[in-house]
């Protein structure tokens, strides 16, 4: 298994450095996308239509990502796996990271946002969500700072985060209506 990790890591980075325009456009998404997903999630707050609703999936949608990334700490401890480019697997186009590699960050928390859109049933903001995971989670592994098992665990973690989410913080309790009340 990890000469096919290996292997597909460094296929996916050894076009990084080819062209000049798509390394600025993966670099670039891979430097603001998580930033951009968490500013489109939070506009959503003031979307007409279905207001509770809506704003029960945001809150579900940000302790998504809070607990896909906490998780992630742990495994961490667990798991510390050296980067690809430390391994000579990939050259990398960013400046290197003292985390270890698995599992990516970036993956759990845009996978996290997707899922939690998903599972609360906003299906066309949740494939537009997930698009954007796959974009950045792809982002990661082409500038060579993650192996590809790397951005598979990182959105198994932010799913998996999203489903505890959904059966812990159920719209319509006295928590949510007070959550979502606000503003």
């Amino acid at each position: 298994m990890y000469d096919l990790d290996t292997f597909l890591t460094h296929t996916i980075n050894s076009l990084a450095g080819v062209y000049a325009p798509v390394d600025f456009v993966t670099l670039s998404v891979s430097a603001i996308g998580v930033p951009l997903l968490v500013l489109a999630v939070a506009g959503q707050w003031w979307r007409r239509g279905d207001r509770d609703n809506t704003r029960h999936v945001l809150v579900a949608t940000g302790l998504s990502f809070l607990l896909g990334l906490a998780v992630n700490q742990l495994i961490l401890l667990l798991v510390p796996r050296i980067r690809p480019y430390d391994a000579g697997v990939s050259h990398l186009l960013i400046a290197p990271s003292a985390d270890p590699s698995f599992p990516s960050d970036h993956a759990t928390a845009t996978f996290a946002i997707a899922a939690a859109f998903l599972i609360h049933r906003m299906r066309r903001l949740g494939v537009w969500f997930l698009a954007a995971a796959f974009l950045v989670s792809f982002s990661r592994i082409y500038i060579g700072t993650h192996y590809v098992s790397d951005v598979l665990g990182g959105a198994a973690t932010g799913f998996m985060a999203a489903i505890v989410i959904r059966f812990l913080f159920r719209e319509g309790t006295r928590l949510d209506r007070l959550i979502t009340g606000i503003l």
